[in-house]
C-alpha cells in the first residue's frame, strides 16, 4: 500500500505499512504550504484509490523542519537557521522501560545535546546484559522470531520516543544495524534485511527530527559485505520521500583497515550526506573536511567516564577538549559519558541522569558558536599550536587545550584591525582583551589550560 500525494506541479509517492489489527497506515511529511491532494495504491481493493485531501497550515513554534546540509561543511533547518549538532550518546535508552526513560528525557531537557545516537534494535554488550521490555519482530528470544511479522507495539513506543525527543528540540540519529546482538537481528537474511529498512522508513521518516545512521560500527558486522552497505544505503536514500541525513559509523581506523587490506567506508560515495567517524585524534577534522567535501561529525571520540574500558574513562577536561578542538575547526562531535554506577544504569547506553561535568562546559561551547559565523580553515596561518578556525578573516576562534602559552604573537593580515576575547573554557567565562589589535603584536595570556582566544575584525 502506499499513497501519491500532489501539490500544484509536484508528486511525493509515500509507502505505507501495516501497524496492527487490520489498521494500514500512510504518513506525510508536507513542505510547502497549501492544499495537497492524495490517491492510495493498494492491491488490496479496499486499500486502492481512496482520495481526500489536506491543508498544510504553518508551522508551529519550533518546528523549523528537517535538517539538511547546508553550505557544504555544516547544517540547517529547512527554514535556513544554522543547526550545530551538539550530541550525546544513548544506545538504547528506549529500550530501558517507562521509568528510566522519562528520567532520560527530563536529564536531557535540562542538558545542552540537540541530538542523540540511538539504536533501534536492543543491545547485548558490558553492563547490557538485561532483556528488552519488547522486539521489533512478532517472537520471542526462547521460541524464536518470525521474521515475516513486525511487532507493531515496538514500533508504536519507538515513535513515540522520537516525537518525545521532537519536542525537546532533540535530533533522534537512528543507528538500524549494530553488532552487539545476542537475539539474532545483526545476522537476518538479505531479504530480511531489506524488508525492515522498508518498513523502518515507511512508519519513522515522517518525522522531522530523524536521521539515519546505517550502522553503528559497521566493520564489526563481519556478515554484512561493502556491497550489502552500498545496498542499503541505496534503499534508505530511494524510499525516504523527505532525504534525511544519511550516515555510517566505524570501528576500526583507517590505519588498521590499511594494515588488514581492508577499507574504511567512502563518505564520499553520493547516498553519504556526512560523515560519521570514531576517532580520537580532532586535530584530523581539517583533513576530513577536506577529504570528503562534507560536514564531519566525530560521533565517537571516548567517553568521560571511569569504567574499566579504555574508551570509558576520560576525563571532564578531556571530553570538552575533544568538542573544542574539533568543532573550532569546523567539525562537530558527540558526547558519551560512561560512569561505575551500582545498577548498571550508564548513560552512554540506558541514558537516566548525567554525572559529569563535560556536559555544562559544552553547553557553553555551544552558545559561543551559535553567537558567531560557522567556521571552516582560516586563512591566516597563525603558526601556533593550537586548534583554530576562522569565518574569512572576519572572525576567528583559536583553542590552546592542556597547553599553558603565556603570550603569543598574532600577525593579522595587513589593514586589518581586531579585538580579542580570552575564553576560559573550563570556568567558561568571556573577558575582553583591553584595546585594539593590529599589525604584529604581542598577546598576553595567562598561562593555564584549557585557554581559547575569540578574535573579531572591528
Amino acid at each position: 500500500m502506499s499513497a501519491r500525494f500532489r501539490y500544484l506541479h509536484r508528486t511525493v509517492d509515500v509507502e505505507g505499512f501495516y501497524d496492527g489489527n487490520g489498521e494500514y497506515c500512510v504518513r506525510f511529511m508536507p513542505d510547502s504550504l497549501g492544499e495537497w491532494s492524495f490517491e492510495t495504491v493498494s492491491t488490496v481493493p479496499e486499500l486502492n484509490g481512496i482520495r481526500g485531501t489536506l491543508n498544510c497550515i504553518e508551522p508551529s513554534s519550533g518546528n523549523r523542519g528537517p535538517v539538511r546540509v547546508d553550505r557544504i561543511y555544516h547544517f540547517a533547518y529547512a527554514d535556513g537557521t544554522p543547526f550545530y549538532p551538539v550530541g550525546t550518546t544513548c544506545y538504547v535508552w528506549n529500550h530501558q522501560g517507562e521509568a528510566l526513560e522519562a528520567q532520560t528525557l527530563e536529564s536531557l531537557r535540562h542538558s545542552p545535546f540537540n541530538k542523540i545516537r540511538m539504536c533501534v534494535f536492543p543491545k547485548h554488550y558490558d553492563y547490557n546484559l538485561k532483556e528488552p521490555a519488547s522486539y521489533p519482530f512478532e517472537g520471542s528470544p526462547g521460541e524464536g522470531w518470525d521474521f515475516t511479522r513486525f511487532n507493531p507495539a515496538f514500533w508504536r513506543h519507538l515513535e513515540r520516543r522520537i516525537q518525545d525527543l521532537g519536542a525537546l528540540g532533540i535530533e533522534a540519529d537512528l543507528i538500524l544495524f549494530h553488532p552487539y546482538d545476542r537475539w539474532g537481528f545483526a545476522r537476518m537474511r538479505p531479504e530480511t534485511d531489506d524488508m525492515y529498512l522498508r518498513y523502518a522508513l515507511a512508519r519513522l521518516s515522517s518525522f522531522r527530527n530523524l536521521w539515519w545512521s546505517l550502522a553503528n560500527e559497521y566493520d564489526l558486522m563481519q556478515e554484512k559485505s561493502m556491497q550489502d552497505w552500498d545496498r542499503f544505503f541505496r534503499i534508505v536514500q530511494e524510499h525516504d520521500p523527505y532525504q534525511h541525513l544519511r550516515s555510517i559509523h566505524n570501528w576500526h581506523h583507517p590505519e588498521i583497515h590499511y594494515r588488514s587490506n581492508q577499507h574504511w567506508y567512502d563518505h564520499g560515495k553520493p547516498w553519504v550526506t556526512h560523515a560519521s567517524i570514531q576517532h580520537h585524534d580532532l586535530n584530523l577534522v581539517p583533513e576530513w573536511r577536506e577529504l570528503y567535501q562534507k560536514p564531519i561529525v566525530v560521533d565517537e571520540c571516548r567517553y568521560e567516564g571511569n569504567l574499566n574500558h579504555g574508551w570509558g574513562n576520560l576525563t571532564a577536561e578531556a571530553m570538552v577538549e575533544c568538542f573544542w578542538k574539533g568543532m573550532a575547526q569546523g567539525g562537530y562531535v558527540t558526547h558519551g559519558e560512561t560512569f561505575v554506577h551500582p545498577e548498571d544504569i550508564i548513560w552512554w547506553s540506558h541514558g537516566g541522569k548525567l554525572h559529569g561535568e563535560s556536559p555544562e562546559r559544552i553547553g557553553f561551547l555551544r552558545r559561543l558558536m551559535e553567537e558567531g559565523p560557522r567556521l571552516g580553515t582560516p586563512q591566516v596561518n597563525f603558526k601556533w599550536d593550537a586548534s583554530a578556525g576562522g569565518a574569512d578573516s572576519d572572525y576567528f576562534l583559536v583553542y590552546f587545550g592542556s597547553s599553558r602559552p603565556a603570550y603569543r604573537i598574532l600577525e593579522p593580515p595587513e589593514g586589518f584591525r581586531y579585538r580579542l576575547d580570552l575564553i576560559d573554557t573550563w570556568e567558561m567565562t568571556v573577558t575582553p582583551v583591553e584595546g585594539e589589535y593590529t599589525g604584529t603584536c604581542r598577546v598576553e595570556l595567562p598561562g593555564k589550560p584549557y585557554q581559547a582566544l575569540r578574535i573579531t575584525k572591528i
